[in-house]
């Protein structure tokens, strides 16, 4: 039998898709003069453009391909800022004070985007679901214990332990040993937030350039020059917002931010009853094993939505969705008998300390390196980086503190280096989460 259903949808196209507003009429050529020039129209460059354009700035957006169809509406719509390192970690590579404020701006990053989607009016589908990290091992949970204990004593983050014996109220499966539920968090329809941001941006009189991919910035006279083909448009101010679509303009920024694919699918529709007996808590889920599995109930409430690192490399949609399947059904073995409608991915843009980054460079502004945080992060460092392009103070952030490394192994450019992490990842890992399953029973 096959993986998909008969009228799944061709080949990676995401599932978020088929709910979109239809594309508005959007520029293909830039303007001759700009203030502030806004490379990236994701989530972080029609944030930062919304922001400038409010504190009376001529703002000009422009994509390499059309605004929002990387990350922005490719992600699992899981909308919450806990930090990926353990406070521990983070107080021992940037001092006590910096991880305690990274957890505590996590919460500000998250309150700033619900409240930009409330003052937008934007129909996301926002639901205030919650979450729940749900421990892979015994280990895993001894792990989520003491980072309970520790953010506790540092962090207004509401974080709640649940024990083994307590997980069936949230997931109906024998997998877990345990887990952290987030009850701050929420989630959001992808495709329809990037929608209200673009709407947003093009009601302030913002201009959204599609299909114009920039080959050159160079210093003119005080200004900067960028071109696309034979155009060009001379801004006084330059915001970097393409994460990990990143391309060769700025070698810098892709030595530190790379590109790291995340793949999901979608399931056919499940009737309600099943999916409220599989997950009666109704939250976002995620677990702790290295696959870093993610998975939800569509926002409709017809379906599953699953991700996860199928690969550390691309790979077709197929393969992708074979793997997340096993996966899936790992957790869930009654839908076996369950068709796919969608397989398709995403990069997610990584920085080597996995914390996201805002700074500027060689005279150009950045925020970047979400590492798998961006929709509440990046509408939040977008403003924040506007703000700092604008040498207003209130782009102060402590994000400005994390170094944004490289490493030797990398020089710019495609990260080949995944290609020996993908090796390990199918071997090392897999077999480490086979014998964690084995214990597991």
């Amino acid at each position: 039998m096959s993986l998909f259903a008969p009228d799944a949808a061709p080949p990676g196209r995401p599932y978020w898709w088929e709910d979109g507003a239809p594309l508005p009429a959007l520029a293909t050529i830039p303007p001759e003069r700009t203030d502030v020039l806004v490379l990236g129209g994701g989530y972080t460059g029609l944030s930062a453009a919304i922001t400038c354009a409010d504190e009376g700035a001529k703002v000009t957006v422009i994509d390499a391909a059309i605004p929002g169809q990387g990350a922005s509406t490719r992600n699992g719509g899981m909308f919450g800022a806990h930090p990926r390192l353990p406070y521990e970690t983070m107080k021992s590579r940037f001092g006590a004070a910096a991880a305690a404020a990274c957890y505590d701006e996590s919460v500000a990053a998250f309150e700033f985007t619900r409240q930009l989607i409330q003052r937008e009016a934007i129909e996301c589908d926002l639901q205030l679901t919650g979450r729940i990290q749900m421990a892979w091992s015994r280990a895993d949970f001894d792990a989520q214990k003491r980072l309970v204990n520790s953010v506790r004593s540092q962090s207004a983050i509401n974080m709640e332990l649940i024990d083994r014996d307590e997980l069936s109220s949230e997931i109906e499966t024998s997998r877990y040993h345990g887990a952290i539920r987030f009850p701050g968090h929420a989630a959001l329809h992808p495709r329809k937030f990037h929608d209200g941001l673009l709407a947003a941006a093009i009601k302030r009189d913002v201009v959204v350039v599609r299909d114009c991919p920039v080959t050159e910035i160079r210093r003119e006279a005080g200004r900067f020059v960028a071109r696309s083909g034979s155009a060009a448009i001379r801004a006084d101010r330059i915001i970097v917002a393409t994460n990990g679509y990143t391309q060769g303009l700025s070698n810098w920024l892709r030595r530190r931010v790379f590109p790291l694919p995340s793949f999901i699918i979608a399931t056919e529709p499940i009737a309600s009853t099943t999916l409220a007996r599989l997950a009666p808590g109704g939250r976002m889920m995620v677990e702790t094993r290295a696959q870093h599995s993610y998975f939800r109930i569509s926002p409709d409430g017809s379906r599953i939505v699953f991700g996860g690192r199928a690969a550390m490399r691309p790979t077709t949609p197929e393969r992708a969705a074979a793997r997340l399947f096993r996966t899936m059904t790992d957790i869930w073995p009654e839908l076996r008998d369950t068709r796919l409608t969608h397989s398709w991915s995403g990069f997610t843009g990584y920085s080597f300390s996995h914390m996201p980054a805002i700074g500027s460079h060689d005279g150009f502004h950045f925020a970047a390196g979400y590492s798998g945080s961006g929709v509440a992060m990046a509408p939040y460092l977008g403003m924040k980086v506007a703000y700092q392009a604008l040498n207003d103070p209130r782009g102060e952030t402590v994000f400005s503190r994390m170094p944004l490394t490289t490493r030797w192994f990398h020089p710019g450019g495609q990260p080949h280096f995944l290609t020996a992490a993908d090796m390990w990842f199918r071997h090392a890992v897999d077999r480490r989460d086979r014998l964690r399953m084995r214990r597991n029973g």
